[in-house]
């Protein structure tokens, strides 16, 4: 451990209980997760949601406290489905009471409850198919990263209810963890193949204040990467065998770096492996930064975010350039149709990004959460709340989805379920609880980093206040801070992010023009706040064209469109197949209309162009051919990325390419 420290006490996020969201954008997506993605989900686990793939999850717990017969079904991680659930249950909760829904996760903590063990080790698939394995392949099994969402789960519910009866079972769980791994004589010193129980153990030391826990994740996440290699060691102990080959003595075993585990935590430069493993760590190792003043582990994730954003981040917000493995490959490799981009990986790049804000204040970290948040992440869920996606592509082309071998992954449509369905309940604890990341705030000042129309109460410089945030994001570029209600007198500072993608911000108090100091992308506004006082933002929407760095091969020659938070792509719907072959000309106007279908929609217009080959004289085109395509003119539409996929399926683009 770093002797490194340093005197900063971090701003943290207001508790969920003191945020009202009420937004004409964002309540949208809250209402239908409280009154549809969590009962849709619900169905889900029990499996009774037809023609998706079943979960099995309530059912091996069933089994797993002998209330029913039967084998295991499903991954090793299944218990997740369930944990996930239960977080955003707490989430939603806590801003929403809603007895009937508190009822049912009540019974199905207490079916959790009766499955934990007498040592207090809980997970179905070990109690029911191998009981005999435990803690044999924290390569590939998952186990650590199953508790940790158990964690997650409980620590959310006792927040939002002040129900302790899952935070029992999962402190009996990480009292088992805490006395089976360590560093002393007896002890294992390993830790998990799937980073996940780090991040949770510091909300669980965050909530009861226990030491050993914020130990214990600063032991597993310095263990990683040290040698000897702890995951080669347990792959040579159990034959050269892995989990997802049994059977088949494999010649070599996977490179550590797929686990983040080639380099301690600290040494490490680049962003590599599996994505969502890779921001869940670099999540809690900025906790640790925060929590223990650790300079050097800062310094650590500064470099880490740097490469991630700089060098392998799409424009999207979204990470994971390959879906072998589901992982980062090189810097500037980012291909338009056979990339990943998880959904969980930009909510786990949202983690970061919060974490990072509070232990440096820039506008970098708010921006990236921004981009993930309003792009990638509400991408991954239909309308309805009752389809997703896993993966959400630059470029699609069904055709290629369903005949190319290496395109299975892109689908052209949201899916019911997944067998593997990490992603949907991941969405649902992430917009549940979206007060989390609006504001933090520290003895004198608030931080505005997302303009997300809603109300906060806080204390700042001993005054308790209210205080009403207005956003017409992100379809109009105005936002301010009201000050509803404040005790007695003395000054704070208000803190308003200014996005990097507003050209022009201005700002006014009380309605009169002002100029705060900017720092770091943020504008800092101190004075004794009164009641009635307004701090207002203008920001500028105009539509924007966005180019990629030459390094990045698959946009050579073309050209992306953004206006405000929104990345915009184009819908074979609106602009006809072959989508490749239309070009946006580099001095054609970009115009803002609204959508048919919504009168708060935007959509970007343009008069583009749309290559054409003559045909033959039978009426077919040959492959290739040495006549010039002719252009002809032809208008484009684009719409909101994360919007796509919600009408009739077809081809997809986000890249366009730009001519003369």
């Amino acid at each position: 451990m770093t002797n490194d420290r340093k005197p900063y006490i971090a701003p943290h996020p207001l508790d969920l209980r003191a945020v009202h969201v009420e937004d004409k954008y964002w309540s949208t997506y809250m209402n239908l997760i409280r009154d549809t993605v969590i009962p849709y989900q619900w169905e889900a686990i029990n499996d009774r949601v037809p023609d998706a793939e079943p979960s099995h999850a309530m059912r091996n717990f069933r089994i797993a406290a002998g209330l029913e017969e039967g084998e295991f079904a499903g991954f090793f991680f299944q218990d997740t489905d369930l944990y996930k659930w239960l977080e955003a249950v707490g989430f939603s909760l806590a801003v929403s009471p809603d007895p009937d829904l508190e009822r049912v996760a009540d019974e199905a903590i207490e079916l959790i409850a009766s499955a934990q063990q007498e040592d207090g080790y809980l997970n179905t698939y070990f109690q029911v198919a191998e009981p005999d394995k435990r803690w044999t392949n924290l390569t590939d099994c998952h186990e650590m990263y199953t508790a940790g969402h158990l964690i997650e789960a409980a620590v959310a519910y006792y927040q939002g209810t002040g129900k302790s009866k899952l935070l029992d079972v999962a402190r009996r769980l990480t009292d088992h963890i805490d006395a089976l791994f360590g560093p002393e004589p007896g002890q294992i010193r390993g830790y998990d193949g799937h980073q996940e129980i780090e991040l949770a153990l510091i909300k669980l030391y965050e909530v009861t204040g226990e030491e050993k826990y914020l130990n214990l994740a600063s032991f597993l996440m310095e263990e990683r990467g040290q040698e000897p290699n702890f995951l080669h060691q347990e792959w040579v102990k159990r034959g050269r065998i892995s989990h997802w080959a049994l059977g088949v003595v494999q010649k070599k075993p996977t490179d550590p770096s797929y686990f983040q585990a080639h380099k301690p935590v600290r040494e490490q430069e680049a962003a590599t492996g599996h994505a969502v493993r890779a921001v869940y760590m670099y999540t809690a190792m900025a906790d640790q930064a925060i929590h223990k003043g650790d300079i050097s582990m800062l310094a650590a994730c500064k470099r880490l975010w740097s490469n991630m954003v700089n060098k392998q981040m799409y424009i999207t917000g979204s990470i994971g350039s390959t879906h072998h493995g589901e992982a980062f490959t090189f810097d500037y490799d980012l291909p338009n149709d056979t990339n990943y981009s998880e959904t969980c990986a930009s909510i786990g790049l949202i983690f970061f990004a919060r974490r990072m804000l509070q232990a440096e204040v820039k506008g970098e970290y708010g921006d990236v959460m921004e981009r993930a948040l309003y792009n990638t992440v509400t991408a991954g869920i239909a309308d309805d709340g009752k389809h997703y996606f896993y993966v959400n592509p630059m470029e699609v082309w069904p055709a290629a989805s369903e005949g190319n071998p290496g395109k299975h992954h892109v689908k052209a449509v949201r899916q019911k379920w997944y067998g593997c369905a990490c992603c949907p309940p991941n969405v649902a604890r992430l917009l549940s609880s979206l007060g989390h990341y609006i504001f933090t705030s520290s003895s004198d000042t608030l931080f505005t980093h997302l303009y997300i129309g809603s109300e906060a109460k806080l204390e700042l410089s001993g005054r308790n206040l209210r205080l009403k945030l207005e956003s017409g994001l992100p379809w109009k570029g105005a936002a301010s801070l009201t000050i509803v209600s404040a005790e007695g007198t003395g000054s704070f500072t208000l803190a308003l992010r200014v996005p990097a993608w507003s050209k022009q911000s201005s700002f006014t108090l009380n309605g009169t023009p002002v100029i705060p100091e900017i720092r770091d992308g943020y504008a800092y506004l101190n004075r004794d706040w009164r009641v009635g006082d307004i701090l207002a933002i203008a920001l500028d929407m105009e539509p924007q064209r966005i180019y990629a760095s030459p390094s990045l091969r698959a946009n050579a020659g073309r050209v992306s469109l953004q206006r405000g938070p929104l990345v915009y792509c184009f819908e074979e719907i609106d602009n006809g197949a072959l989508l490749a072959s239309l070009t946006l000309p580099a001095d054609a106007e970009l115009r803002s209309v609204q959508d048919n279908s919504s009168s708060e929609v935007i959509l970007l217009e343009a008069t583009g162009q749309r290559l054409v080959i003559p045909e033959q004289e039978d009426g077919q085109h040959t492959l290739y051919h040495t006549v010039a395509p002719k252009r002809e003119a032809q208008r484009i539409l684009a719409v909101p990325y994360t919007r796509w996929g919600n009408r009739n399926p077809g081809e997809m683009l986000v890249w366009i390419r730009e001519g003369n």
